[in-house]
């Protein structure tokens, strides 16, 4: 394996740099996605053992001071953390923090898009796997479709600009929609992004049957729009972005039929303080036990650096091999420990 990307920060087990840090600030969610929280009760985070807006600012500070330039903040769904343009401020402050995301379910965007704008944040994602209001509801088990359009067009503007617009493709529930999500992302100014069905955990639900493969995608869209060029770049996104004859950009992350591991740069650090190298990963670091019994910024450096450069997790690449694939972890270990949650380490 070899990076694509160069960077002034450790290199792991594979030569993959320390570049791209996401930032879970709560495993609460408003959602109940079918393929993210498709279960009636879940345990959440004691609130107590949250790390507060200081502590992540502290810890993001150590992480830039040893590579990392990209911050994404997740959930769960974010926007439910109290006050978040207060942190999101408190980042943009750090000038090592050259791209600053959000990643949102939109229900709660259109009274705090202006804030999250002013306070600094550089770009911002916004789930939608549909457009009909009817397939929300079953696909989300919340009536919350119509407040999703308004974020994204409060979004748009409080400022916005490099928006993007992120589907979940499941077979039998939305995989006829491609072409109208990108008609729609155009009308909105946004670049929508495909993502195969992942069998990550939480997905108790997921099957080889459910997913819609990116070669799939790109054949009933080439039936739409003619032929279809890729854009070739030389980054570690983990999408593959994708050329209309009229001009129009989109995505594609195929993490499951064509896993990216060997170009991944990005880690996770969840709402109390554990740091995972992989979406995959089954066992985590407690940087908040570290900084809360009073480690200094070097000893704090030194954990990280030490955990990357032994990093060699290629979860999805592991999984693609398996013979026999099913869930990633089963209900019974989800309850006993919920940062194997998906919604708990972000996405």
């Amino acid at each position: 394996m070899q990076p694509s990307v160069k960077s002034k920060g450790p290199a792991d087990a594979f030569g993959r740099p320390l570049l791209n840090l996401r930032i879970s600030v709560t495993d609460r969610c408003n959602l109940r996605c079918r393929y993210c929280m498709p279960e009636e009760e879940y345990g959440w985070l004691p609130r107590e053992e949250l790390l507060s807006f200081e502590e992540i600012s502290e810890l993001a500070g150590i992480f830039t001071e040893v590579g990392i330039e990209k911050v994404r903040l997740t959930g769960g769904e974010p926007l439910l953390r109290k006050d978040l343009p207060v942190l999101v401020r408190m980042l943009a402050q750090n000038p090592r923090i050259r791209d600053l995301a959000l990643t949102t379910n939109g229900v709660l965007l259109a009274g705090q898009a202006q804030a999250l704008w002013d306070a600094g944040l550089h770009r911002l994602t916004v789930s939608l796997d549909t457009l009909r209001p009817d397939r929300f509801l079953v696909l989300t088990r919340r009536d919350a479709h119509a407040p999703v359009l308004r974020g994204i067009e409060a979004a748009r503007q409080a400022g916005f600009r490099a928006l993007k617009i992120d589907a979940v493709v499941v077979r039998g529930a939305n995989e006829d929609e491609l072409a109208d999500l990108i008609e729609f992302g155009k009308r909105a100014g946004a670049e929508v992004r495909f993502i195969e069905y992942m069998d990550v955990g939480g997905a108790t639900q997921w099957s080889r049957s459910k997913v819609v493969s990116r070669a799939e995608m790109l054949d009933a869209l080439s039936r739409r729009y003619g032929r279809i060029e890729p854009v070739v770049e030389d980054c570690s996104a983990p999408a593959e972005r994708f050329l209309l004859a009229d001009g129009t950009v989109f995505g594609i992350i195929a993490s499951t039929t064509t896993p990216f591991c060997r170009r991944c740069d990005r880690s996770r650090l969840t709402a109390d303080g554990i740091w995972y190298l992989c979406l995959y990963a089954q066992k985590g670091t407690d940087l908040r036990k570290s900084l809360r019994s009073g480690a200094t910024r070097d000893e704090i450096k030194s954990l990280i650096v030490s955990q990357w450069t032994k990093r060699t997790d290629r979860g999805a690449e592991e999984r693609k091999d398996l013979p026999s694939r099913g869930v990633l972890v089963g209900i019974q270990q989800l309850r006993q420990d919920p940062h194997l949650e998906m919604h708990t380490r972000g996405g």
